[in-house]
């Protein structure tokens, strides 16, 4: 990987889950009476005061987590785009199709959680229609977002080379395992309530199993990169003052 384009797809991953953090924390703070359990990440993103679904909703920093969706979004992208482009000539994630899956869903995810931020879960948005595209945005963000992580992840453990890339299959490994559970908490917030006599767990626990199981994945891939760019910054700096040791020699 070169280093400037490592740089960008690790930095941009890691800002993007760390921004989405702040800004939640920061807004839930805000919002009298709001709870990780029941309430909608995207209840912070409403900027009306209302009863929605049998929720009270406000959040006085609303534009501060729309903002945080769309900014997250753009730099899964940038990111995503950086890691495709470093990847071509990577003998372990190289391979065509997996970059062109990867960076379909990345693309996928990143449109699903700005259309989050620019439209909203409201009272507003059901009489208008556009409801249907923040939740279209919603699923898309969680289902892609997942997927893509575990593409990469079985990327990595079909191609990373036997006996040097422990490092790589182990992040190949939790790769495959955050997005299966970010889907299986997807499933869980749509089936627990409609198929399940009594709520297993509230809604908003299945959906931040769903979307933190994204970010903690973006932090696994940005720190991931970060540590590759380094190793092989390392061998080519040990490789070059070995060839001029041998050359002063002679």
């Amino acid at each position: 990987m070169r280093p400037r384009q490592s740089a960008l797809a690790a930095s941009c991953w890691i800002a993007a889950a760390a921004l989405y953090l702040v800004a939640e924390a920061v807004s839930a703070s805000a919002f009298p009476g709001y709870s990780y359990a029941a309430n909608y990440i995207s209840d912070l993103g409403v900027p009306d005061t209302e009863a929605f679904q049998g929720r009270a909703i406000d959040s006085p920093l609303h534009l501060l987590m729309n903002t945080a969706f769309v900014l997250h979004g753009v730099l899964f992208v940038v990111a995503a785009l950086a890691a495709r482009s470093l990847a071509a000539g990577s003998p372990t994630t190289g391979r065509p199709a997996a970059r062109r899956w990867f960076t379909v869903l990345a693309v996928a995810h990143g449109v699903g959680i700005v259309l989050v931020g620019l439209f909203h879960g409201s009272q507003a948005s059901v009489e208008n229609g556009l409801v249907v595209l923040h939740v279209l945005g919603a699923a898309v963000a969680i289902i892609a977002g997942n997927a893509a992580a575990v593409v990469a992840g079985v990327a990595l453990l079909r191609h990373a080379p036997e006996q040097r890339s422990r490092g790589a299959r182990w992040v190949g490994v939790l790769s495959v395992a955050l997005g299966a559970i970010g889907l299986v908490g997807l499933v869980m917030l749509a089936v627990d309530p409609a198929w399940t006599a009594v709520d297993l767990l509230p809604d908003g626990v299945w959906e931040r199993v769903a979307v933190n199981a994204i970010l903690a994945w973006e932090l696994l891939a940005g720190v991931a990169v970060l540590s590759t760019a380094g190793s092989r910054t390392d061998r080519v700096h040990t490789g070059t003052n070995g060839r001029l040791a041998e050359r002063s020699a002679a």
